[in-house]
């Protein structure tokens, strides 16, 4: 009979507040620290916080906070229990709980992944959406509901209490991501209190960082197949694969994990591994998603299984990434490139492309449409990375190749859906260059990428996604 896991929570307070703990902190961040922790012999326990479901602290308080994270490599797979976690609130119960953790005088960083809709910010501006029905709400009542927001009033509470500076260090796949959490949380200061704005530009330090490590969500089967193989019920275990990637710009406001201790990256300037990991993992993640999906592959393991896709990715890589694209210090962008081949083609990595496919209208603008921008201003024909924003566009009219419903989880999905309402490409294309807070100025004015754009999703309709994939790859 299986035993559950559990453990004696540590009583020492965690010095690490993080926002957003998902499947990907508990498989990355989480465990980085945990390991820096141990080898420098250092109380830098965290205090995870759930914005919106109870799950996974339910899941993780009868195991006294404990997990296990499941490395699956192509000829088989490692566990190990992870047992950085302190406590784990849930905003929505408990917001000024919450923000008392956020202001504990023994925190010095707050970390986030709260994924790209999550900063309540406009992907094609960076700008604060003061429109966003979370922003509203926080502007009028001092209980935030937005990550945004909690940082506002936490870092307040801070000033107030004359604690000493904090790093608030973002984990998300956004271009520049320190600065936009900077900006978005300025901007949103700056609203309730400009003397805080001020406080927190010249207190408050927000580094880059890139990350990187694939991430499939975790299933039933998943827990039962691990709980076989150990004896041990663990309600919340996370997978990941072998490779792992942690760029962050060192630059912090006081003390810090020494993460480099545990194969992190200090370096002066994250952005040229932001740009390289954006656009050709995340980029060409997302392109073979959502021609993947339409095709009816489930994962990208399989999407790679196809030598269509193989193909079409690798021309993407070769064709259309890499020529306007400065490698970072010491990295060889063509060998970059094969070894992600080799992890999309990791069978033991079942990640869903219906997962990677979400919330794409705040993922394509740094991911593909900076890309395509870039490579039209050079005068670089990009019909691949066309293609994927039409394979986009596609996916989120709700219905698939055969006339399926597909579950569309967007921020705009009425919008995206409104798109097709003649079901027209061309009236399609024209509604989507209309939507400023994702084209860029430099596509949605641009008569030669709305020509390509038509003719792509003209011929994705007509003949599908696959075939669509073989033309473009050979012409």
């Amino acid at each position: 009979m299986s035993q559950r896991l559990t453990r004696t929570p540590a009583h020492t307070p965690a010095r690490i507040v993080h926002l957003g703990l998902g499947a990907f902190f508990r498989a990355h961040g989480a465990l980085v620290i945990a390991r820096a922790a141990a080898a420098a012999d250092e109380n830098w326990g965290i205090t995870g916080v759930s914005l919106r479901s109870p799950d996974t602290r339910d899941r993780l308080k009868p195991q006294g906070w404990a997990y296990t994270a499941v490395e699956l490599g192509p000829d088989g797979s490692r566990a190990q229990v992870v047992e950085i976690l302190r406590d784990v609130l849930v905003a929505p119960e408990a917001p000024a709980a919450v923000l008392e953790a956020m202001a504990a005088p023994e925190v010095a960083v707050i970390s986030l992944t709260v994924t790209e809709k999550g900063y309540c910010h406009e992907p094609a501006t960076g700008r604060l959406d003061r429109s966003h029905p979370d922003i509203r709400h926080d502007l009028a009542h001092p209980l935030p509901r937005s990550a945004p927001g909690y940082l506002v009033r936490a870092l307040a509470l801070r000033r107030a209490r004359g604690l000493g500076p904090v790093t608030v260090l973002c984990c998300d796949n956004l271009p520049e991501n320190g600065r936009v959490v900077r900006d978005v949380v300025t901007e949103l200061a700056a609203l309730i209190d400009p003397a805080l704005a001020d406080w927190i530009a010249e207190t408050v330090a927000f580094p880059l960082s890139m990350v990187d490590r694939i991430v499939p969500a975790t299933t039933a089967a998943d827990i039962a197949r691990l709980e076989a193989a150990t004896g041990i019920h663990d309600a919340a275990p996370v997978l990941h694969e072998p490779f792992l990637q942690w760029v962050i710009e060192d630059r912090f406001a006081g003390p810090r994990p020494r993460v480099e201790a545990a194969g992190a990256q200090l370096v002066a300037d994250v952005t040229p591994f932001e740009h390289m990991k954006l656009r050709m993992l995340n980029g060409t993640h997302s392109a073979l998603a959502y021609l993947g999906y339409l095709s009816g592959h489930e994962t990208i393991a399989d999407t790679m299984a196809d030598p269509v896709f193989a193909a079409f990715v690798q021309g993407l890589w070769r064709d259309e990434i890499i020529p306007v694209l400065d490698a970072p210090p010491g990295v060889d962008l063509g060998a970059y490139a094969q070894a992600l081949a080799s992890r999309y083609a990791n069978p033991a990595i079942r990640h869903r492309t219906w997962q990677i496919a979400m919330d794409g209208s705040q993922k394509l603008p740094q991911r593909i449409l900076s890309t395509i921008a870039e490579a039209r201003a050079a005068g670089h024909p990009v019909p691949g990375l066309t293609l994927a924003v039409a394979a986009w566009l596609r996916y989120v009219s709700g219905k698939d190749e055969a006339g399926e419903a597909i579950d569309v989880r967007d921020p705009l999905a009425p919008e995206l859906a409104a798109l097709w309402r003649d079901y027209d490409p061309a009236a399609t294309v024209d509604g989507f260059l209309q939507l400023t807070q994702v084209v860029p100025p430099a596509l949605a004015g641009d008569a030669g990428f709305r020509r390509d754009l038509t003719a792509a999703l003209t011929r994705l309709v007509q003949q599908g996604a696959r075939a669509s994939a073989r033309e473009v790859t050979h012409g």
